[in-house]
């Protein structure tokens, strides 16, 4: 009787795996961006009505925490909202990595401030002012604003932790090359703690991609270093670029995308991905037509 089950149960096992084989899905790591992060989820969600055996798993951390995983080759795309620098892809490669960029949208970088806040506009200098290191901004009045319900008058500066993409971005933009921020500020995690704390802060300023609006708080018009007219962000002056921290928004892959992969990002590329990031407050690489 053993010698009859033998083959039995062998045949068995070997059917099992032949039918888990069959039904095995192609799972393609995403990883990175706070800012990207919503954006990627509701791509990956949306794709698997077009490709039910491609699951994408979708995880956040900050653009340097996807960046550091496309070096050490555990993720297939890593999101960031800042472009890898060259330190980082000379150390991909010495990894066996080789990083290629795809632009996959754009973002108005938002600064932040209290609804009691009179503010109607700030201008690079006074953010300067107000996030360096070497900036005199330490209260309201000391940018010509008086805040209702800031009785300290001191500014509470909100910023991003230093792995993250938007931090990168805002620090360069903002403080310029060689520029370091201010001592004693509140770096957030991610973007939505961002707003829930100027929200919550009469004294507050923050900063964030443009989709963590809400009408809880106030986006102030921009003056760009060179000065002229204020501009708000929005999508279309992202697309524009009229906003003066306008940002590309970028995926990386260990080379050429091939594959499952490939097929991916071109479907993000697509109208119906494109539309995906509009309708989360991105601007989108091309023009495009939605419902």
């Amino acid at each position: 009787m053993k010698i009859k089950l033998i083959p039995a149960i062998t045949l068995s096992i070997a059917s099992l795996l032949a039918v888990a084989s069959v039904h095995a899905r192609t799972v393609i790591q995403n990883k990175g961006s706070d800012t990207l992060v919503n954006v990627a989820q509701a791509w990956a969600e949306a794709y698997q009505t077009v490709d039910p055996e491609v699951a994408i798993a979708v995880s956040g951390g900050g653009s340097g925490t996807g960046i550091a995983a496309m070096i050490n080759g555990t993720v297939d795309i890593a999101n960031a909202s800042r472009k890898m620098k060259a330190k980082e892809i000379e150390l991909a490669q010495k990894h066996g990595q080789n990083p290629v960029e795809h632009v996959v949208g754009f973002d108005a970088l938002a600064v932040f401030i209290n609804k009691n806040n009179p503010a109607k506009s700030l201008s690079f200098d006074q953010l300067h002012q107000i996030y360096g290191r070497d900036g005199k901004a330490r209260k309201w009045t000391d940018v010509g604003l008086t805040v209702p319900g800031c009785d300290s008058d001191e500014i509470v500066v909100v910023s991003r932790q230093n792995n993250s993409g938007t931090y990168a971005y805002f620090k360069k933009a903002i403080l310029g090359k060689g520029g370091k921020y201010r001592s004693g500020t509140l770096d957030m995690q991610g973007s939505k703690d961002v707003v829930d704390l100027v929200e919550k802060t009469p004294c507050a300023i923050g900063y964030s991609g443009l989709a963590y609006a809400t009408d809880r708080v106030k986006m102030a018009c921009i003056v760009g270093k060179d000065g002229g007219d204020c501009v708000n962000p929005s999508v279309a002056t992202a697309v524009d670029h009229s906003y003066p921290i306008a940002r590309p928004l970028f995926m990386y892959t260990n080379g050429e995308p091939k594959g499952e992969i490939k097929k991916y990002l071109d479907w993000i590329l697509s109208d119906t991905g494109q539309c995906i990031i509009l309708k989360k407050g991105y601007a989108p690489v091309t023009h495009v037509n939605c419902d």
